[in-house]
């Protein structure tokens, strides 16, 4: 597994723990204390040419690709493209030189971009068109274009790809749960979809599920129905301030000059036009999640 010490890398290791050999790696050192019994933790990075040698020495059928940097003030663009896109291409051509049958990997509903004309809700099928501006989404577009070829050209190397909406627990902190702890919830005027949500417990259960059996293909991964920023703001009992998009992308850009925000203009559209996932293909043949407004329900009881 790659990002082994990340939010994610922790829950799959626990629910995984004792069932099977599992070899932990990322690039920050777990410490002593916090290491699972049963687990092998390699401290490296996936950009790393000992990689192959990893997999083989441990004789690893199935990868869960999990590593990838989500955009921070002051980020480097330039290493974000090397971990995520280099990186995940390294994870690929190491898994095909040590014979893994199996990659799994967490993408994004952000593959399909923030888009006006986004079909909602946006299927399985539908193009991605993760947004330039945006490295996240455009860095996980960029992967799930490869991950394409692959399918192609490297059908014996099997894929699981989940593309993920919001993920929200008791333990969950990220750029979008920020928004969510600021005085009052910001808005756009001419917003057009609520938020996905999905548990993160929900996820583990996918990707323990795509892990254990043979079930291969995408899969859009978000709970029924979405939860509006108006829906939001009541639940969290704060204001909503609703701003026309050029105003919030003024503000949003100046807040990121001064040093003072994690937020930049090219936010603006994700705050606009929020991608809604069809799970009609997740429900039916991998796992049923919980609604989107219970899952956000849960998350503000636990972070009250």
């Amino acid at each position: 597994m790659t990002g082994a010490a990340g939010y994610l890398g922790r829950l799959l290791l626990e629910r995984l723990t004792g069932t099977r050999t599992l070899v932990g790696l990322d690039v920050r050192e777990v410490p002593a204390a916090e290491r699972l019994p049963g687990v092998v933790y390699a401290t490296d990075d996936v950009r790393s040419k000992d990689l192959k040698d990893l997999l083989e020495r441990h004789a690893v059928d199935t990868v869960a690709h999990l590593a990838f940097v989500v955009n921070e003030v002051g980020a480097d663009r330039q290493r974000e493209y090397e971990v995520d896109v280099l990186g995940t291409r390294n994870v690929l051509e190491a898994c095909l030189a040590a014979a893994v049958r199996k990659i799994v990997v967490t993408s994004s509903g952000a593959a399909y971009g923030y888009h006006a004309d986004n079909p909602v809700p946006l299927r399985e099928t539908d193009p991605v068109r993760g947004n330039e501006a945006f490295a996240y989404a455009h860095h996980k577009r960029l992967v799930e274009e490869m991950l394409a070829r692959w399918r192609a050209e490297h059908p014996e190397l099997e894929q699981l790809v989940l593309r993920l909406c919001a993920v929200l627990g008791e333990r969950t902190a990220n750029l979008i749960t920020a928004l969510f702890e600021a005085p009052f919830v910001v808005d756009v005027v001419s917003s057009r979809t609520g938020f996905c949500f999905v548990s993160d417990q929900d996820v583990v259960t996918c990707l323990v599920r795509g892990i254990e059996s043979d079930v291969t293909g995408i899969y859009n991964v978000a709970g029924d129905g979405t939860v509006s920023m108006r829906e939001i703001a009541k639940l969290l009992g704060k204001p909503r301030i609703a701003l026309p998009a050029g105003v919030l992308r003024a503000a949003f850009g100046l807040g990121r000059r001064l040093g003072v925000s994690r937020y930049g203009p090219e936010q603006v559209p994700f705050l606009q036009y929020r991608p809604v996932l069809c799970n009609e293909k997740l429900k039916a043949e991998l796992h049923v999640p919980r609604p989107s407004e219970e899952v956000f329900r849960d998350f503000v009881r636990a972070h009250a």
